[in-house]
């Protein structure tokens, strides 16, 4: 079983650049697809940013442009670099990682970490 552990969270000033971090563990699976995703309070879950095991990456229209997810391989650690922040931005943010193992696949999903945006 894969293991997700976010930090990097708090409360921010507007305009702030805080990095979330997301180390994955787990014995004999593989990592692929990571990602991230946040939900505000009433609203649905939605996809902010993902990345591939190659490097490919696919961003949310609100936050292209602001918003930077980069990974380390060697680490199972992927990274959310949030750059001028709005007060919009704040949810609780969520990593999701793709496994596999032999032939088998699963998805899982960290606990979340808030991130509060004050104006």
């Amino acid at each position: 079983q894969v293991q997700l552990v976010e930090s990097g969270g708090g409360l921010v000033q507007a305009g702030g650049s805080p990095k979330l971090s997301c180390a994955a563990s787990g014995s004999a699976f593989s990592i692929n697809a990571m990602g991230w995703y946040r939900q505000a309070p009433g609203e649905q879950r939605e996809l902010v940013a993902t990345i591939t095991s190659g490097g490919s990456t696919n961003y949310a229209d609100s936050v292209k442009g602001r918003f930077t997810i980069s990974r380390d391989n060697a680490k199972n650690t992927v990274y959310l670099q949030m750059n001028s922040l709005k007060p919009e931005d704040t949810a609780v943010y969520f990593c999701k990682a793709d496994a596999s193992r032999g032939y088998l696949n699963y998805a899982y999903w960290g606990q979340g970490t808030q991130v509060t945006v004050s104006s």
